[in-house]
């Protein structure tokens, strides 16, 4: 019985820690269709940032405040910058 326990108790972390980074992924999936070049370093500084130990950059920190409570983001509050001239 304790092993089952341990097992549901387990499954079910992983299912909440999962589900976590599933809205970072929509997050970018959403930007990536406004911006096919967007990569982890156009919110992140570090160019491969670790979970919850990223620092933000400026547009980073505008996306994150335009995050409602339901974790969706409200673009109409995000000024998305220009692409750099070529």
């Amino acid at each position: 019985m304790k092993k089952t326990t341990t097992a549901v108790v387990a499954a079910l972390a992983a299912i909440a820690l999962g589900s976590s980074s599933l809205a970072t992924m929509e997050i970018q999936k959403e930007y990536k269709a406004k911006d096919p070049k967007a990569n982890c370093q156009t919110c992140h500084v570090p160019k491969m940032p670790k979970k919850d130990a990223a620092e933000l950059n400026a547009f980073g920190t505008t996306v994150k405040a335009a995050k409602g409570k339901d974790g969706k983001i409200d673009w109409s509050k995000v000024k998305v910058p220009a692409p750099p001239a070529s």
